[in-house]
């Protein structure tokens, strides 16, 4: 027997692949109630104990959000995008 038929066979690891940590806008709106934000980037999460120093953030848009917020992440989904500025906020991707 060859040696490719004796080995077992090993998935495929994309090497290009960038890992989001997910951040609902339930999660936004909850943390701004609570803290009395208006802005919400990176350091914020970090305090909050949501992301660690490493984590790359993504927005998503499960919930909704009803205060003006300025969010500042990696990555945002289309229709966190629009719930965030129908809600007269602003997003800076980074």
């Amino acid at each position: 027997m060859p040696i490719q038929r004796r080995l077992p066979k090993w998935g495929f690891k994309n090497i290009n692949r960038v890992e989001y940590k997910a951040i609902n806008l339930s999660t936004l709106q909850e943390l701004a109630d609570t803290k009395n934000l208006s802005k919400i980037g990176l350091e914020e999460l970090k305090k909050a104990g949501f992301i660690s120093a490493s984590h790359l953030v993504k927005i998503l848009a499960k919930g909704t959000v009803t205060t003006k917020l300025d969010v500042e992440a990696h990555a945002f989904s289309k229709k966190a995008e629009e719930a965030i500025t129908q809600a007269g906020g602003t997003i800076v991707k980074l």
